[in-house]
């Protein structure tokens, strides 16, 4: 269940641009195509105390120490068009973040199972003995 009408604030966001790599010709060197999102996690006013809680959380490998949050693109040789994919691609990770886990529920083992199996280890116990060297009288 993720929250479709969760946005983050325009005004929290901060676009940083620097040159993309991987092969090209002349024209690669030159312009700076490669996007980068950063939205400071810790200090946002987007989102409740729970939900920063819960982003943090479940997004800490991603997190640095100063709490951004940071994702690039460079899939495009627009500009713009990567600034538009990472700003998805962040909207969407703090999205899936928001989900609350799914609760486990606690299972047990059949007992028709448990009997099996342990006929079954009796059963592989009495070959092993079988094949031992009998003792000698």
């Amino acid at each position: 269940m993720t929250r479709p009408d969760f946005v983050l604030p325009d005004a929290e966001l901060e676009f940083r641009a620097s040159r993309s790599g991987g092969p090209g010709g002349q024209h690669v060197n030159t312009s700076s195509t490669r996007a980068e999102v950063s939205w400071q996690v810790t200090t946002s006013t987007g989102i409740s105390a729970e939900q920063r809680a819960a982003v943090v959380t479940r997004l800490a490998n991603r997190i640095d120490s100063e709490g951004w949050l940071r994702v690039y693109s460079s899939e495009t040789r627009s500009q713009f068009r990567n600034r538009e994919l990472a700003r998805q691609r962040l909207e969407e990770l703090v999205r899936q973040a928001l989900v609350p886990p799914k609760r486990r529920k606690a299972t047990r083992v059949p007992f028709g199972e448990k009997k099996r199996r342990l006929e079954q280890k009796r059963r592989r116990g009495t070959v092993k003995q079988d094949r031992r060297r009998p003792p000698n009288d």
